[in-house]
Order: C-alpha cells, then structure tokens, then sequence
C-alpha cells in the first residue's frame, strides 16, 4: 500500500479497498489535478498563480502519515514504572547470557563468573515481570476495573456507599431526637 493509500483518513466513508481500487495520482482530494507530491503549485497546475507570474512558488508537500487516536489508554504509572524496570532488568539479564556463552566458548576465566551472576539475574528479572502482573493486580483492586462487573474494587464502593447511608440515616434518626426532647423539656413562657 502506497502513500496514497495512506493519505486519506480513516472513517472518510470510503473502505481500503475502493480507496486502493479508485485511487489515481490526481484523484486525491489534498493533491491537485496532474501534479505530482514534489512539484510546486506554482507550475501551472495548482492554484492557478504561476500562469500569471504573480505569487511566490511554494512546494505542494503531503504529510507522510494521518494521526490517529490510541486505541488502549495509557498504563498507570506505578505498572507503567513496573514495565520499564522489567524490560531493563531482562536486558542486561539476556547481555549477561550471551556474553557467559561467548566466554565459555572462548574459554575465558570470565565464563564461571557470568555464568553465576547471568543465575542469579535471570532470578532477579523473574521477580521483575511477577512484579509487573502484581502491581497491575493491586492498582485494579484499589482503582476499579469498569469493565468486569465482578470487581472487587466495584463491591468495596458499594459496601463503603451502604455504610454511608446507614451513618446519615442514624445521624437523622439522632437529630431527630434530639429536637423532640430538647422541644418537650422547654417551658414556652418563663
């Protein structure tokens, strides 16, 4: 698929492949009749300038690629900080091996040594992905996950929203008490 094929956004109404099928160099509507991307506007062909001499002459460039909006929403920032120390944990783990292999297959004294230190890594970087899946598990319980209805942070608010309710209504019920006593115990004139 060519840069044409790319210029137009998704959601034009127009499916990829009556774009791919309908799509001539001239047809696309950011690219004037018979020009090409690098010639200017000003040949003759584009807004009409060049034929009459007026106008600077300026280049017709088209953007390489059309932004689109992400599809996932961002990570939270303690997984997110989880992730990155996981993925360079594993890589300095997987340089460690390689080098152990390099060194024993040259047999140098250094082969024992990160043989050892490429173990005890491999361990350290295990705990580094475990960390990344616990660290998801922990900020879903306490933030919520909106799209499983059994969560566990879901039936937290909902307890926490029932013992809320209970304390008004007995800080009413209190209140309500409260100003039958104090009204019966007064005298209406002293």
């Amino acid at each position: 698929m060519g840069t044409t094929e790319r210029r137009v956004a998704p959601g034009d109404g127009v499916t990829a492949p009556e774009r791919e099928r309908g799509r001539e160099l001239g047809s696309d509507p950011g690219i004037p009749a018979g020009a090409t991307p690098w010639q200017s506007e000003a040949d003759g062909r584009g807004d009409g300038q060049g034929e009459r001499g007026g106008g600077e002459s300026r280049p017709y460039y088209r953007p390489l690629w059309i932004e689109e909006p992400a599809r996932k929403r961002r990570l939270p920032d303690p997984v997110r900080t989880a992730a990155v120390r996981a993925v360079l944990i594993t890589a300095v783990t997987l340089i460690q091996a390689m080098v152990a292999f390099l060194c024993t297959m040259a047999g140098s004294w250094l082969a024992f040594p990160m043989v050892l230190s490429s173990v005890t890594s491999t361990i350290v970087a295990t705990w580094g992905v475990l960390d990344v899946w616990v660290t998801r598990q922990v900020w879903n319980q306490r933030n919520g996950v909106v799209s499983a209805p059994s969560s566990t942070a879901r039936a937290l608010r909902r307890e926490r929203r029932r013992a809320r309710r209970q304390e008004r209504a007995a800080a009413r019920s209190q209140e309500r008490i409260r100003r039958r006593q104090g009204g019966a115990g007064q005298l209406s004139h002293p």
